[in-house]
């Protein structure tokens, strides 16, 4: 490096490095305009001057610079490797690695050049070209530890563990035979364990546990030396020994639910689904109380029985598990009489709790505030209740009494963080968005909610406030919040990066392998299955009901009156110094931002789309959405509602056989879904309204699609509309394959919409009396009937039929404020209003009030007192 330059320069040129490696960058850039002032082309110095900058936030100047260096000196190893760095900080990895092959051309033993390649390669699961690369450090330097161990990992995860265990064989062979030395003992017998488990991948048992016997000495947590050394005795069918290891680990952790079931594999008492025979229950149950017995304090060997146990002794194990919790207060002691067990009076509350919950669960939700109301009569100042309460009315459909609950409880305590989350949680289903992001700014740093929650990847956050953002059509904020969520999976995915050499310095090879194949299936996780659906929804809207343009918009502002259009210019100017004002605060807010250790006021970074306007500015937005589309593709094939937005996305894009993919998809996934059945008839349905084929791309599409169909069970030799009644038939209880086959029906002809309305609302008729409540065939749910509701709304457009299922669904559900039943919020004479108006008259010192007074069926509720489990 700086080869080509006199001493005195070539000495700078080191001080350049140094700065850089120490962070000291103004240093390094007055050493490298030094340099420059002299030999202004030299192009090593430039390309060290724009890394420097690019540490300092100067982007652009840096990029400029490199490139000038690179330009100037093309066959500088230095040149390349820096070109490679700057890539790399901008996670551009792929432009780093041929950055870094073009180096290792001019310099191809280049041990730095070739460590970062490593990475890259790691990073982006290049596993051939990491083995490659790994093989290379080790050839040059065979003395260095971390460099065997790489070599052996790289193997391990280019799926060939058997070469992985001679890699380390080998490098077991170069160590004296008192090794190691104290200091590394820890990192040497992870070393060992790891090598242990790829002998257990490649089903060496026998030899893993003779190895592992052998060793124990060496290995120092001797926790997982035992789990280890118990997992291989059961795959060698040793079970007795298994069975006496499983009890020894159970006396050290008798809560530990994965001892208990190895346990059962041992003694031959474990079933995968959970079904077992009348002896193996008695069995087990004798085992359990003997395990019982021992470990008196253990919560696990308490509550595991309740999963195999029936009748008479179910009901003994579950009030064996239930009694002691419910009692909060232990044994009085008295003077006269001695020690005597006495029940305290919050046993009946945390009862009534239990039963609350338990009627919840059951969706009797009359009965479950019956109960929990009686709880919050007996000790009103439990924070609990009034949480159970607000999730009781969530279930029931009423969203704002949830959330008036649930900041209840909050102001019960103040300071309690799950509280607040759980309130601002109900908040955001209320579509309370201003009010919620003001609760949740009492546990943000400085008030600053947006960016602290997006520092603290808060994601159920974020994806509540866009799907309330969403149901109300603000797309653009919806999108901003989808989209952040989506940004917090890149940022885990990068997070890794730093742990490719890290983990192998400190030899935590086997967290490092479950690291790498958890990162793997990063992108399945429930949340970004989320924010990704939501994206593409917020995508297909979008696509369907454009933004109106400038020039629509003026044409809109000439069809009005001029006091109408003098109101629409107030409310604009309104808004434009709302938003100016709001931007002015926030520049006051960065230009004071935090002090650094230094002195330095650091200035917080300014949202450019705070409104996310930006978002709705794209030319396609079922191009942005087939991106994210892919990644659901990938990485969550499994589930319905991948294909179906998938389906709905290509059908938009006229991609017909994509389209008919995700229907294929959909019938191997679940061939009687309602979504499957819709989509199926209605892509057969726009298949044959197509015009005839013209081009020989037509003609292939329709032979393909022909020659498909008959390869449909559910179409074959039978028309759409036979294929829609085979449905029904199938499905005739169910409410949403009910309003699937009206759907088809009407799509296929809408001459027969009022059959189609008729044949949904003839669904109510099949009520009957439920767990001694009034309730829907096969359970119907508030959700599904919100959906008919909808669908008789929006696309069966039926109005009358549409207020007539609200007026049922009111009864049904009493609490929605959808339907806006009797005891919901909605409704202006409900229990709730009346209280709230109480409150805010003053004749009321706490709003909760009466709590039995939600229920206009007291009659009702006085026979269910005296219910129990």
């Amino acid at each position: 490096m700086g080869a080509s330059l006199p001493p005195k320069e070539a000495n700078l040129f080191k001080l350049i490095v140094k700065s850089y490696e120490t962070k000291q960058y103004k240093k390094g850039l007055k050493a490298a305009d030094t340099i420059l002032k002299k030999f202004p082309d030299h192009g090593e110095t430039l390309s060290m001057k724009g890394l420097t900058l690019n540490c300092m936030d100067r982007k652009s100047e840096a990029y400029e610079l490199v490139r000038q260096g690179l330009k100037n000196d093309l066959k500088s190893h230095v040149c390349w490797h820096v070109y490679g760095l700057l890539y790399r900080s901008d996670r551009e990895y792929r432009e780093a690695i041929k950055c870094y092959r073009n180096a290792l051309k001019i310099d191809p033993d280049n041990i730095e050049i070739l460590r970062d390649l490593s990475l890259l390669q790691a990073q982006m699961r290049d596993l051939s070209g990491f083995v490659e690369t790994r093989q290379q450090l080790l050839t040059l330097k065979s003395n260095h530890r971390m460099n065997w161990i790489g070599f052996a990992v790289a193997h391990h995860l280019n799926s060939n563990a058997s070469k992985a265990i001679e890699i380390l064989e080998a490098y077991e062979g170069t160590l004296e035979d008192d090794y190691p030395p104290e200091n590394e003992w820890c990192e040497h017998g992870e070393m060992l364990l790891y090598k242990i488990s790829l002998l257990e991948e490649c089903r060496f048992f026998q030899k893993a546990l003779e190895e592992l016997q052998k060793k124990e000495l060496k290995i120092v947590d001797k926790l997982a030396y035992k789990e280890q050394e118990v997992l291989l005795l059961v795959k060698l069918g040793r079970l007795e020994e298994g069975e006496k290891l499983y009890r020894t680990l159970l006396s050290m952790n008798p809560d530990n639910y994965r001892y208990y079931e190895g346990l059962q594999k041992c003694v031959g008492l474990y079933s995968k689904n959970g079904h077992y025979s009348p002896d193996e229950i008695d069995r087990l149950d004798a085992l359990y109380k003997t395990l019982g017995q021992q470990y008196k304090w253990s919560s696990a060997v308490k509550r595991i029985p309740l999963d195999f146990l029936q009748g008479d002794k179910f009901h003994e194990a579950a009030d064996n598990y239930i009694r002691p919790l419910l009692t909060k207060i232990f044994l009085r002691y008295t003077i006269n009489l001695g020690r005597m067990e006495k029940e305290p009076p919050s046993t009946l509350m945390w009862t009534l709790f239990l039963l609350a919950q338990h009627y919840d669960r059951r969706g009797q939700y009359e009965i479950a505030l019956f109960k929990i109301n009686e709880a919050i009569d007996h000790t009103p100042t439990v924070i609990d209740l009034y949480s159970v309460k607000s999730r009781i009315l969530k279930h029931a459909g009423d969203l704002v009494a949830a959330a008036a609950f649930a900041d209840e409880a909050r102001c019960m305590d103040l300071a309690d963080r799950y509280v607040n989350s759980e309130c601002v949680k109900r908040m955001l289903q209320a579509d309370q968005v201003a009010l919620a992001e003001k609760t949740a700014v009492l546990f943000t740093k400085d008030g600053d909610q947006h960016n602290n929650l997006h520092d603290m990847q808060c994601m159920w956050y974020e994806l509540a406030s866009a799907e309330s953002h969403f149901r109300q059509g603000n797309l653009g904020m919806a999108l901003k919040k989808f989209l952040a969520v989506e940004k917090h999976y890149a940022d885990i995915t990068e997070d890794q990066f730093d742990f490719h050499s890290y983990c192998l310095r400190k030899m935590t090879l086997r967290t490092y392998v479950e690291m790498l194949k958890f990162q793997d299936q990063l992108h399945s996780h429930a949340y970004f299955h989320k924010a990704a659906a939501g994206a593409i929804r917020c995508y297909i809207k979008l696509h369907d009901s454009p933004p109106k343009s400038t020039a629509e918009e003026d044409n809109d502002m000439s069809k009005l009156l001029p006091s109408q259009k003098k109101k629409m210019r107030q409310k604009q100017r309104k808004a434009e110094a709302r938003a100016k004002k709001e931007a002015e605060e926030k520049n006051e807010e960065s230009s004071a931002g935090g002090i650094s250790k230094s002195g330095k006021r650091q200035a917080k970074p300014i949202d450019p789309d705070p409104r996310g306007e930006k978002l709705l500015q794209v030319e396609d937005p079922l191009l942005e959405g087939t991106k994210y589309l892919k990644l659901l593709q990938k990485n969550s094939p499994d589930s319905v509602e991948t294909h179906f937005l998938s389906f709905e996305l290509y059908m938009r894009k006229q991609r017909i056989l994509l389209a008919f993919q995700a229907v294929k998809q959909l019938l191997r996934l679940d061939a009687e879904h309602p979504d499957s059945h819709r989509c199926l008839i209605k892509f057969f349905n726009k298949v044959g309204s197509m015009n005839a084929p013209v081009t020989d791309s037509e003609k292939l599409i329709c032979n393909v699609l022909e020659a498909e169909r008959q390869t449909i069970s559910q179409l074959h030799g039978k028309s759409l509309f036979e294929t829609n009644n085979s449905f029904l038939e199938k499905h005739e209880d169910s409410l949403t394959h009910r309003a699937a086959f009206g759907e088809m029906l009407y799509i296929l002809d809408p001459s027969r919409r009022s059959e189609a309305v008729k044949l949904i609302e003839g669904s109510a008729n099949n009520l009957v009396p439920r767990n001694g409540a009034l309730g829907p065939i096969r359970e119907w749910t508030l959700k599904d009937c919100i959906s008919v509701h909808k669908l008789l709304a929006t696309v069966l457009v039926d109005q009358d039929a549409a207020s007539r299922w609200k007026m049922r669904c009111a009864e049904l559900f009493p609490y929605s404020t959808y339907f806006e039943g009797i005891c919901s919020s909605a409704s202006p004479n409900s229990a709730f209003n009346q209280i709230r108006k109480s409150t805010e008259t003053g004749s009321s010192n706490h709003w909760v009030g009466d709590h039995n007074a939600e229920s206009t069926s007291n009659g009702k509720l006085e026979a269910f007192k005296d219910l129990t489990i």
